[in-house]
C-alpha cells in the first residue's frame, strides 16, 4: 500500500524519516521546500499538492498545527479529498472531536474512511519512534494500518469505532499536562517562599505519590536548570486547552480546573508569543510569587 504524509514539521519529518526506514513506498507534501528536499533524500516521492497525494497513495497521514488548516488540506481545493487513488485518510493532528466529525462526514462523501490517531509523546518521541498513537475510527482501517503506525509509536492503541474519539483522549492527556504543569509549579514556589529550596522540594516529590512526567521530565529536568524548551509551543497547548473547555461544554462535562489553567496559558501567550515553548507559563506564576523555580 502506498502511503502519502502531508506536514512535515517538527513531528512529521521524524515521523515520515521512520516509514521510509520501514521500507513504505512515500508520497509526501509540505508547503517547506527544505523539509520536502529531506524527504525526497530518504527516498519519498515528493508531490505538488495534497490532491497529488491523494492521487498516488491508498493511505493518507496528515500532521498539521490547527484544525482550520487541516480542514483546507484535506477538504479544500486540491485537498486531499480531490485524490482518485485514497481510501483512507488519518488525521495525526490535535483538533478535537467535533472537527474529527466534520471532516470524516465530508470524507465519507467521497467513499474515504477517516481515522483520527492523534499523538502523545512529544517530539523526542516522534525521533524516537517511541508515540503513543490513539486511534478511532473503522476497525478494519485500523487493522490495515496498525503496521504503518508502528513504525513510529510505541503504543499503538484502537480506543473505538466512534470519529472522534482519538480527539477526544488526546485533549485528555494535554488538559492533565497543561493543568498538572501550573499546579505542580503554583505549589513549588509556596514552598520555595516558604524557604525550601526548589531543588529538595522536586528531589522529594520525585519520589513521593506526587511523582507525574510533569514534575519529573518537565520541572526537574528542564525549568530547575531554567530550559524552557520541553518542545510543545505555548501556542499549541493554549489551542488544545481551549478545544477541550469547547468541547467539554458542548458534552455537558465539567472543565473547571482546564478553565482555570487555560487562563495562565492565554496570559503567558500575551506576554510572550505563541511560538515560546509552553513551559514559560511557569514563569507568569514565579512573577506572581516573586520567586524561582531554579537550582539552589
Amino acid at each position: 500500500m502506498a502511503i502519502g504524509f502531508i506536514g512535515l514539521g517538527a513531528m512529521g519529518a521524524p515521523m515520515v524519516r521512520h516509514l521510509a526506514k520501514a521500507g513504505q513506498d512515500l508520497h509526501v507534501f509540505d508547503t517547506n521546500p527544505t523539509a520536502l528536499d529531506a524527504a525526497a533524500a530518504l527516498g519519498a516521492t515528493v508531490c505538488p499538492s495534497a490532491a497529488a497525494v491523494g492521487h498516488a497513495a491508498e493511505a493518507v497521514l496528515v500532521c498539521l498545527p490547527t484544525p482550520d488548516i487541516v480542514r483546507q488540506v484535506v477538504l479544500g481545493p486540491s485537498g486531499v479529498i480531490e485524490g482518485s487513488k485514497v481510501r483512507i485518510c488519518v488525521d495525526h493532528s490535535t483538533t478535537g472531536p467535533s472537527a474529527a466529525r466534520e471532516i470524516a462526514d465530508r470524507l465519507a462523501g467521497r467513499g474515504i474512511t477517516a481515522l483520527d490517531a492523534p499523538l502523545a509523546g512529544g517530539v523526542s518521541g516522534a525521533q524516537a519512534g517511541t508515540l503513543s498513537v490513539m486511534v478511532s475510527g473503522e476497525t478494519w482501517a485500523y487493522e490495515a494500518l496498525a503496521p504503518v503506525f508502528r513504525s513510529f509509536g510505541r503504543h499503538v492503541v484502537h480506543v473505538g469505532t466512534g470519529v472522534g474519539q482519538g480527539q477526544a483522549l488526546k485533549l485528555i492527556n494535554n488538559m492533565i499536562v497543561g493543568a498538572n504543569l501550573v499546579a505542580a509549579s503554583e505549589a513549588i514556589l509556596f514552598g520555595v517562599r516558604f524557604g525550601l529550596s526548589a531543588d529538595a522540594i522536586l528531589d522529594m516529590l520525585n519520589a513521593s505519590t506526587a511523582r507525574s512526567f510533569v514534575t519529573e521530565s518537565i520541572l526537574a529536568d528542564r525549568v530547575l536548570d531554567r530550559r524552557f524548551d520541553f518542545g510543545f509551543r505555548l501556542e499549541l497547548m493554549r489551542k488544545d486547552l481551549r478545544l477541550c473547555v469547547a468541547e467539554a461544554e458542548a458534552a455537558g462535562a465539567p472543565m473547571l480546573v482546564c478553565a482555570l489553567a487555560k487562563q495562565l496559558y492565554e496570559l503567558a501567550h500575551a506576554h510572550g508569543g505563541g511560538h515560546d515553548d509552553m513551559t514559560v507559563v511557569v514563569k507568569e506564576l514565579e512573577r506572581a510569587a516573586g520567586a524561582e523555580i531554579a537550582r539552589s
